[in-house]
């Protein structure tokens, strides 16, 4: 095996993250002060989804996907990949395989979104009702843990490893088995402030703790790449293979929001927020909860059912017009709801949510601009939400997602806010893996990769002569969802 790459002298060292997302692969290498230096991007074939609530994918593809990225973008580096001293994945979250002895599929994936194991997920919350009260957590429809019982009684003996889809790629990078991180090990229930799987569960749903990986910090060494692996994708053998975190925890880190008090809100089909906190936030209604960020703080998100899906009718050449007409018309003449799906989970819970209008838009350009305001609004009522919930929020928001390339859009969440926005440049889930692969290789610690490596990007202030009018139009939001009975302030 090659030296500890960490302590190898490299000329312009760099590092890889991959990202294995529900419809491709995505790699990119990045040197230590964040330029990314090649890319690739691979398929995966759809998840097959039935009427039934199952989503499964075919596990087998993901590995070939991986390997094809990866030798490209190693082809593209200046010294063919020689330079990569360290490789993290991130993936799905809650998306689990059924392996066999030696890591081999059993069947297909069972993806974040499966619900076939509701009701055993249900046992599992009266199970350990105590212990996810203590973590603000439910156990969810989705949630694995169901589905890893679900092929327990479904393999039987044949199933020897229950495994998350960073898992799966660590073994073929590395050729042995490696652990978790607590990131995607939180919805297979770990119990990240206990620093253990939770046993009373386990015990109650005949669930071996063996058929689990071991669990560390994100960042932490898996193993390194192997000769096979090496040969595969390019990568140099005895190249540091690091734990990764969700995707939706490794997009927050790619914007540099890693420090207590940092808070993204990301603007992409649906709206989510994601913070860190000292403390571990615990949130009665549901609406929040919480990862454990790399450094032991925590990492409060939650995810809105509206969002850019509010302007799906929209055809996207006309967006640019629309966003011109909506700056230069100035706040609408009346308040909208751009809620598209029945119910609402964040910044409140309720099934009963529905999107509404008070008044009506005098042209397109007016009802373009009151979607606009309605995320808006939603977005600040996620952040009084964590504030009320005892957590600082310091400085600009960070801002990310597709929505944010609006700079009207983002112009009115600022006034909204009454706080500057900052727009990362890049805040895509495999530049959020490459600064985990960067953390304890390229830099120290996970704050000193983001310094070094994420931009700054663009700071857009309030608008102050709008503020009156978007006031005055949240607060005529605020009191109808308190009417419709939606909204609890508590």
């Amino acid at each position: 095996m090659s030296s500890d790459p960490r302590r190898t002298p490299v000329r312009s060292p760099a590092v890889i993250g991959v990202d294995v997302a529900t419809a491709s692969v995505r790699v990119a290498s990045v040197d230590g002060r964040g330029r990314v230096l090649a890319e690739a991007r691979n398929d995966l074939p759809p998840p097959v989804r039935t009427a039934a609530g199952t989503s499964e994918q075919d596990a087998r593809s993901w590995w070939p996907a991986v390997r094809s990225a990866l030798r490209r973008t190693t082809a593209a580096l200046p010294r063919g990949g020689r330079e990569v001293v360290a490789v993290a994945v991130a993936a799905t979250s809650g998306t689990i395989v059924p392996a066999g002895i030696r890591g081999e599929p059993l069947g297909p994936a069972l993806m974040y979104d499966d619900r076939r194991a509701a009701a055993l997920n249900a046992e599992a919350q009266r199970a350990g009702s105590a212990r996810w009260d203590a973590l603000g957590l439910s156990v969810g429809p989705t949630a694995a843990l169901g589905r890893a019982v679900w092929c327990l009684r479904t393999y039987g003996s044949a199933l020897r490893h229950v495994l998350h889809t960073p898992e799966a790629i660590g073994r073929e990078l590395t050729g042995h088995p490696v652990p978790t991180d607590w990131s995607h090990a939180l919805k297979t229930g770990y119990d990240a402030r206990a620093s253990e799987w939770p046993h009373e569960v386990f015990d109650a749903l005949g669930l071996p703790l063996a058929l689990l990986p071991e669990v560390r910090a994100p960042d932490a060494e898996a193993g390194t790449v192997g000769p096979g692996a090496a040969e595969a994708t390019g990568l140099p053998e005895g190249c540091s293979v690091r734990l990764g975190m969700t995707d939706g925890c490794a997009g927050q880190l790619a914007t540099g929001a890693v420090e207590p008090g940092r808070f993204v809100g990301v603007l992409g089909t649906t709206y989510v927020l994601k913070g860190v906190s000292e403390e571990l936030v615990r949130d009665a209604s549901g609406a929040f909860y919480s990862h454990r960020h790399p450094d032991g703080w925590w990492l409060p998100g939650g995810a809105s059912n509206t969002g850019g899906e509010c302007l799906a009718d929209t055809a996207p050449g006309r967006l640019p017009a629309l966003d011109a007409a909506a700056a230069a018309r100035g706040p609408a003449s009346y308040v909208r709801y751009p809620l598209r799906r029945d119910g609402e989970r964040f910044p409140f819970v309720s099934g009963a949510a529905r999107g509404f209008r008070l008044g009506g838009p005098r042209d397109e350009a007016d009802a373009h601009r009151a979607a606009l305001e309605g995320v808006a609004f939603v977005e600040r009522l996620a952040l009084e939400r964590v504030e009320r919930l005892g957590v600082p929020v310091l400085g600009p928001l960070h801002a990310a997602g597709g929505g944010s390339r609006s700079a009207v859009w983002t112009a009115i969440r600022a006034t909204v806010l009454d706080r500057p926005v900052r727009v990362v440049e890049r805040a895509g889930t495999a530049f959020g893996a490459a600064l985990l692969a960067a953390t304890g290789t390229l830099h120290e610690n996970l704050a000193a990769s983001a310094a070094a490596m994420v931009s700054g990007g663009a700071l857009v202030e309030p608008v102050a002569a709008e503020r009156p009018p978007l006031d005055d139009a949240f607060g005529r939001f605020v009191e109808e969802l308190r009417a419709r009975g939606w909204l609890d302030d508590g």
